[in-house]
């Protein structure tokens, strides 16, 4: 018996978008002090494996969700991965705009799953 579809793309997306955080914003505390482009070719290859997640998340996700469903999904999962990571990892303040930022896609994921 393997996985419900929604807990298979839901585990590869937030996976994937680990990976594409690291890739985004990690150089901006690693990699500060080494020139953009050596950041953007680290960057890049990290990307790869947040592909090498995604697109399998999406194709998965693809046989029950919409469109628009997914990239909700997605969205909700970054904002999701994005709060600790720059909490925890960048030592960033939490604010209290993350709340209403989450209870915002609160509102897109119902809006989108309702029907």
């Amino acid at each position: 018996m393997g996985l419900p579809v929604w807990f298979q793309t839901a585990g590869l997306l937030v996976l994937s978008n680990i990976f594409m955080t690291f890739a985004w914003y990690g150089h901006l505390k690693n990699l500060n002090h080494r020139a953009w482009y050596v950041a953007a070719f680290v960057s890049w290859g990290i990307a790869l494996f947040e592909y090498l997640l995604q697109v399998p998340a999406n194709r998965i996700g693809h046989t029950q969700f919409s469109l628009a469903q997914l990239k909700i999904m997605q969205e909700a999962i970054t904002l999701t991965v994005f709060v600790p990571f720059a909490m925890f990892y960048m030592n960033q303040p939490f604010k209290l705009d993350y709340v209403w930022a989450a209870l915002c896609l609160v509102g897109a994921v119902y809006f989108i799953f309702r029907s």
